[in-house]
């Protein structure tokens, strides 16, 4: 691993770089013109993690590297700022290392520091000790949590003690309207808030008139698209098997008043199964199958991308849209999808500047038989 090297200057030399990988690569799909969303060139992340490094009577925050002299090893980084994480992250990351060096119940055997933020400047700081907590570190984290304006969990081996809340909400403001997010603490959340709302905005532009069909999205994470797209159809059946994904859906649902949405807490591979007939129970009579016309499809996968199976049951939709963070699996399941379907859409979400790393979405239409 390598700690980004942030220079805005050269920030649109480096997407035009992207930008041209990714034409080459979808080039044999024969996909239309990229579209491009770029990031802020820093303080994009909105989300970070550091290791607390301790020498001698000093403590600062570190990440590692791999040593160019002797590849095999790793290098200690000292970072007293993170060009990369959010101006929120960077004006809390000194105050909070004075604190914990004026502290000795706080600094003892602190392990990692995590941060949460919002663009409209809400933290969440999660304390990671290789040590249990106990009632005079609660005191001084709670004096602590006071004095930064900021919320504070603890953590340690099989213990987790949450301050005052263990979420920040998050608001994106997209096409005129403001969608508002429940984001838990150690769950996926899309660390990038701009690009995201450059994500939702061409999500609900590529889905836009298909109110007349209802959505099914695989995947749907804490509702991140879920919410944005629900106004552009009749109605959306959402999957995901996180318990706690599950539960941030229906609350960020919920805040945003939308009701035509499901949220099941099952696989990928189970609703196909319920969708085929395959799969009953509580579960699948409350998604009410035979009552939706899907019409869409909407995917977010992990890195690994889809099996085969996976692809065959998209194929039998209208429309895809699939949103990728990894170009490679998503060039083999096109392999498969571009059988079927037409790409009509093809954009390029730059996530994280200053990594080979590329976030893609397509969309694909079924051809005429």
């Amino acid at each position: 691993m390598s700690i980004p090297v942030v220079d805005p200057p050269r920030y649109d030399a480096q997407l035009v770089a992207k930008a041209e990988r990714i034409r080459r690569r979808f080039a044999r799909f024969s996909a239309p013109e990229l579209e491009i969303f770029p990031s802020p060139p820093s303080h994009y992340r909105q989300r970070c993690e550091f290791r607390v490094w301790h020498a001698g009577d000093d403590l600062f925050y570190a990440m590692f590297e791999v040593d160019p002299d002797d590849p095999t090893q790793k290098r200690v980084v000292r970072l007293d700022d993170y060009p990369v994480a959010s101006r929120r992250i960077n004006a809390l990351m000194p105050r909070l290392r004075e604190a914990l060096l004026d502290n000795d119940v706080l600094r003892r055997k602190l392990f990692q520091v995590e941060f949460l933020t919002t663009l409209s400047g809400e933290v969440l700081v999660t304390l990671i000790y290789h040590r249990r907590l106990d009632d005079a570190w609660e005191a001084e984290a709670r004096r602590l949590q006071e004095r930064l304006g900021i919320d504070i969990i603890g953590r340690a081996r099989k213990q987790r003690l949450v301050l005052s809340r263990d979420h920040v909400w998050e608001r994106l403001a997209v096409e005129g309207r403001e969608f508002v997010y429940q984001q838990v603490e150690n769950s996926f959340t899309q660390p990038n808030a701009e690009v995201c709302r450059s994500m939702l905005a061409w999500a609900r532009d590529v889905t836009r008139h298909s109110h007349d069909g209802d959505l099914v999205e695989l995947y749907c994470g804490n509702g991140n698209f879920t919410v944005a797209l629900a106004d552009n159809f009749r109605r959306v059946v959402a999957t995901e098997i996180s318990r706690v994904s599950v539960a941030s859906a229906q609350a960020n649902l919920a805040a945003n008043g939308i009701d035509n949405v499901h949220v099941a807490r099952m696989s990928a591979e189970e609703f196909a199964e319920a969708l085929a007939g395959e799969k009953a129970g509580r579960r699948v009579a409350a998604m009410a199958l035979d009552d939706h016309d899907f019409s869409t499809v909407l995917v977010d996968p992990p890195r690994a991308g889809l099996d085969e199976a996976s692809c065959r049951q998209l194929s039998a939709y209208p429309r895809i849209v699939y949103i990728s963070c990894n170009p490679e699996t998503l060039e083999r399941n096109l392999e498969t999808l571009c059988r079927s379907h037409d790409i009509v859409r093809l954009a390029l979400f730059d996530q994280f500047p200053w990594t080979d790393h590329c976030e893609c979405g397509v969309l694909l239409v079924k051809r005429e038989a």
